[in-house]
């Protein structure tokens, strides 16, 4: 059954827009934990526009599901923080500085040396770790023999078809991509604007991810339909 990890990003940008703490990214980690969620996903930025690397720290010593740190391994700040905290998963990403959202996966084959040195201390330090990649056969091989556990799939170009109405043949192309990671042993999360319409029928076809992250349009809905409902709607979507 495929898990639900809830990115909480856009909590922490509410909240930073206005100063003090309101919203509470922590609480509402620990409320989303508590109306289902399986896990909790971060994407800390050097400029922490949005979560801060304090929320994260201390995220860590109060969740009970899965933490998942996003990020920059090239950063070395980043690297500093997931070392010292520890997460259940890290997912290494190529964001540049100032990007806005992630656009883009890996190129695993022409950065393999690169990118198996980066995973090297995560794995030493007994971290999950997933490389966030485009639905590319050749890539998906690439973060194997970098040394990844999972990849996590870059979802935008499927959920751009599906509001094109023209959704086969690129779903087509993730399934025999999640088939590829299956058959190499790697699990398989996959991520980006996902949401409460496309998101059934990716899981329909892939019944074989592991783990989603859904974190801007989840809370999108939440304005409309609260927290709670929101959550347990997700994993209605699911299958749950």
């Amino acid at each position: 059954m495929t898990s639900l990890s809830v990115n909480i990003n856009k909590i922490a940008t509410l909240r930073n827009s206005r100063g003090g703490n309101r919203p509470d990214p922590i609480q509402m980690a620990l409320d989303a934990e508590k109306f289902g969620a399986d896990g909790i996903t971060v994407h800390p930025r050097p400029d922490e526009r949005h979560i801060r690397y304090a929320d994260v720290h201390e995220l860590k010593k109060v969740l009970t599901t899965e933490l998942n740190i996003e990020g920059n391994p090239m950063e070395p700040s980043f690297v500093e923080l997931v070392l010292s905290v520890q997460p259940h998963q890290v997912t290494l990403v190529p964001d540049a500085r100032q990007q806005l959202t992630s656009d883009h996966g890996w190129d695993t084959v022409e950065q393999q040396a690169l990118l198996t040195s980066l995973i090297s201390p995560f794995v030493n330090a007994g971290i999950r770790v997933s490389v966030f990649v485009d639905p590319i056969i050749e890539m998906i091989a690439g973060a194997k023999a970098a040394g990844a556990h999972r990849i996590e799939l870059y979802t935008e170009q499927y959920a751009r078809a599906y509001e094109n109405g023209n959704v086969e043949s690129v779903l087509e192309k993730y399934y025999q991509a999640a088939l590829h990671a299956k058959e190499l042993n790697l699990g398989i999360n996959a991520g980006h604007d996902l949401d409460l319409h496309n998101l059934p029928s990716f899981i329909k076809k892939i019944p074989i991810i592991d783990e989603v992250s859904i974190g801007h349009a989840l809370v999108a809905d939440a304005l409309y339909l609260g927290w709670q409902n929101t959550i347990q709607l997700y994993q209605r979507a699911l299958g749950k």
